[in-house]
């Protein structure tokens, strides 16, 4: 291996420590606010739905497949819904009303009072996340949202923001990823039998 490749590697390497540390020093809190508020809809008979773009929309997937099935311990599945799998509803949205659209309608159809709306975008400023969180809010669903972006219009919006402030999208979702890795467990951990 030549020694840039090598430095490369140390380099986001010790950016990625970098930033697990600022997690310990002042995103604990948040998370643990934001396990309350998925616990309380949960056991309240509320829904998750979860929404993003990209790697946000993978991410959105992943969160929904640990809930639904189980991320640690054997326990009854939990009412959370990816609104980034269909691929129908996705697509005649988007071709009926456009993109900007594709998650709000899915809100208009789905989210209730009491639910929780999990919002990913990176930027914070990805519209159809806004316009979808926005009439979510309205309808009196808690909003939590995952940015990369400090001071990011979704940021104004939310109830509970985890915000990971970082130019690079990757770094931004690996502490995303870590965060909500957290969450799953603490979740889940309520809900064992």
């Amino acid at each position: 291996m030549d020694e840039n490749t090598r430095n490369q590697i140390v380099e986001v390497i010790e950016m990625h420590k970098k930033m697990v540390a600022e997690l310990q020093r002042s995103g604990i809190e948040t998370i643990a606010v934001a396990v309350e508020a998925i616990v309380k809809s949960l056991k309240q008979n509320g829904r998750i739905y979860i929404c993003g773009n990209g790697g946000s929309a993978a991410d959105a997937q992943h969160i929904a497949g640990e809930l639904v099935g189980r991320f640690e311990h054997e326990r009854k599945g939990l009412p959370v819904v990816a609104l980034t799998t269909d691929s129908s509803v996705m697509t005649s949205i988007s071709n009926d009303y456009g993109y900007e659209n594709v998650f709000l309608k899915q809100v208009e159809a789905l989210v209730r009072k009491g639910d929780i709306f999990w919002a990913l975008s990176t930027s914070g400023t990805s519209a159809n996340i806004i316009s979808a969180t926005r009439l979510a809010k309205e309808k009196g669903a808690g909003v939590i949202a995952f940015t990369g972006s400090s001071g990011s219009e979704l940021e104004q919006i939310a109830d509970i923001c985890f915000c990971v402030d970082d130019k690079s999208t990757a770094r931004s979702q690996e502490i995303h990823q870590l965060g909500y890795h957290i969450i799953c467990k603490l979740v889940e951990q309520n809900f064992c039998e």
